[in-house]
């Protein structure tokens, strides 16, 4: 059900669970004191590193850096978006979940559901015909010389449009807003100048595969033809709830099926991802028509930190990875990680599987390419690199593509490789990266020489961090602040992050760490906050407002600092210039 959930029920729903309930269910908790103590859920250990607090609502890993609410434990470990775990937590407590939505947005809710329902519909027309047509055979002996199983299929909800123009029309368009809803949906096609059939079935003499979103609601189908009609893959349309750019086939079923999900593969048919699942590998996905997006991408880095991309290894398959890396470097944060898996000449993940089995599939897996090394090797394969010139050219390629990598561990480490192999120190081609791509005059010379050092935009980047700490356990501190304004001048990756979780926190003062929690996972915030809450110490601490004062202090501080030499610059350079226009002949000197 679509529509916005009103902030009051969260925050009530809030108050009504108790995290230590929640968190119980899924690992073992005893009394430590006025905390519990038990096992972390999130990573393996065999001494009790995680700690949650009732009078706070809020848990965390001393190992691993897990940490949050009830809503954000369940978001962790289920692998649920902030909806559904409102929606199973107050399932939990026994209370529905209100929705606040606009007129027109009612009436678009209405219009998708009919869209939903013809899908369901149509989808279980297909499975039965799978059992009961007089054709279906046809269909079982494709299945099963593909070497699926009926439980796989089964799994899949595998199902068979048999030939003929009208059947599913018949049994589910049966009357005029069913065949409307079947058309908007992408399952009828109207043709008016076809006297005969002016709407008929879109899969005719085809294996269905259906296609779920992340709830698991049917939105498309995907179709394999028998004959020898054409295309070979059919896929519905774009209609208002199935936009093939975003959607991945298989991800319901990966996460469905797999409780703790640590990395995905990326696969290019529906029968990789199902040959894979037979298989036990059950966290492959595949695209659907199109080459996977940074949408794409984004949308598995928030449930896992790895993605493997799978390709032939001929020359098309390498092209092919390489515009995948083109997408994937965007997303390259600290904490994640990308590799490739080329197959041999021939092969696809189905076939492959099939010959040499789970475990040698698997370490083929954990042994591919990583992203650097492919990244290197690919430009490598343009130059001569025994040669000064190869190794500049080099260098010149890589720098943009460098560039793109969010600031960080890994993207110093890149460019540290790239000194390596070109000979050049690390610092200088920072300088001549793709943010300068033409050589630098006298005054960028200046400005580069002034731009705050990297290890100094790397502390400011912690302290932001650190700040958000302390806001999240106690948000009142933000009350006397006055600084925003300055504050947002501030060059530091994660000043932004900063500004609006202050921002948030001024807005509801009175809010406790899992009532502010709540509303910052109900944000865009919510994805960079499950980051943080894994790679930043959050545990209570004496002087949490003097320590917060301080780090503001030394932001702003280092701010001014910067911002009083720039001016001396500034200032030294309008001399200087002006100098020159006194100077006879003007700012060129003599004639």
């Amino acid at each position: 059900m679509a529509g916005r959930i009103p902030q009051s029920f969260i925050d009530d729903l809030l108050g009504r669970v108790d995290i230590v309930d929640v968190i119980d269910a899924y690992t073992t908790l005893k009394k430590a004191g006025k905390n519990y103590k038990g096992l972390c859920p999130f990573h393996s250990e065999k001494t009790p590193s995680f700690s949650v607090e009732p009078d706070k609502q809020f848990y965390y890993c001393f190992g691993c850096g897990a940490g949050g609410n009830a809503l954000g434990f369940l978001m962790n470990y289920e692998n649920l978006d902030y909806v559904e775990a409102i929606e199973k937590l107050a399932a939990q407590v026994g209370m529905e979940v209100p929705r606040e939505e606009s007129s027109v947005a009612q009436q678009t809710r209405e219009k998708n559901q009919a869209l939903y329902d013809v899908l369901q519909q149509s989808a279980r027309y297909y499975q039965a015909q799978l059992r009961q047509h007089p054709d279906k055979q046809r269909a079982i002996d494709y299945l099963k010389k593909r070497g699926l199983s009926g439980e796989i299929a089964r799994d899949f909800a595998l199902g068979y449009a048999p030939p003929g123009w009208s059947n599913l029309l018949e049994a589910v368009g049966t009357d005029e807003s069913q065949k409307k809803a079947l058309l908007n949906a992408g399952m009828l096609i109207e043709n008016p100048d076809n006297k005969k059939h002016p709407l008929y079935d879109r899969f005719r003499d085809r294996i269905i595969y259906p296609i779920r979103d992340n709830r698991g609601r049917i939105i498309a189908f995907g179709g394999r033809v028998l004959g020898d009609d054409k295309p070979k893959y059919l896929n519905s349309p774009e209609t208002p709830v199935f936009h093939k750019g975003e959607e991945l086939y298989g991800l319901y079923e990966a996460r469905k099926n797999t409780r703790k999900l640590e990395r995905f593969l990326i696969v290019e048919g529906y029968m990789d991802v199902i040959a894979l699942a037979q298989h036990d590998i059950s966290y492959a996905v595949a695209t659907l028509g199109t080459a996977t997006s940074t949408n794409h991408l984004r949308r598995l880095f928030k449930l896992v930190p790895e993605v493997v991309f799978c390709f032939d290894g001929d020359n098309a398959g390498r092209e092919a990875a390489w515009r995948a890396l083109e997408q994937v470097l965007p997303l390259m944060e600290d904490g994640r990680t990308a590799r490739f898996l080329f197959l041999p000449d021939g092969e696809d993940p189905d076939t492959q599987v099939r010959k040499v089995g789970n475990a040698a599939f698997s370490k083929q897996l954990g042994s591919a390419t990583q992203l650097a090394e492919f990244f290197f090797q690919a430009l490598g394969e343009k130059v001569d690199m025994n040669s000064l010139e190869g190794r500049a050219r080099l260098g010149k390629m890589a720098l943009p593509y460098i560039d793109k990598i969010p600031r960080g561990i890994y993207h110093q480490l890149i460019l540290d490789q790239l000194g390596v192999i070109t000979g050049v120190d690390p610092a200088r081609l920072s300088a001549m990266g793709s943010t300068s791509p033409a050589p630098p005059t006298a005054m960028d010379t200046v400005s580069v020489r002034n731009r705050p050092p990297a290890r100094k935009r790397q502390i400011d980047k912690s302290l932001c961090m650190k700040a958000v700490n302390l806001i999240l356990l106690k948000p009142s501190i933000v009350a006397t602040i006055g600084e925003e304004d300055e504050l947002a001048e501030i060059e530091a990756p994660d000043i932004g992050l900063l500004l609006q979780v202050i921002a948030l926190a001024k807005q509801h003062p009175a809010s406790s760490t899992p009532e502010l929690l709540g509303r910052i996972y109900a944000t865009p915030l919510g994805s960079q906050l499950t980051q943080l809450l894994n790679r930043e110490q959050i545990t209570p601490t004496e002087g949490i407002e003097q320590e917060f004062r301080e780090i503001l202090a030394h932001l702003l501080e280092g701010h001014r600092r910067r911002q009083s030499h720039h001016s001396f610059l500034e200032e030294a350079r309008q001399k200087l210039h002006s100098r020159r226009n006194e100077a006879p002949g003007g700012e060129n000197g003599p004639e």
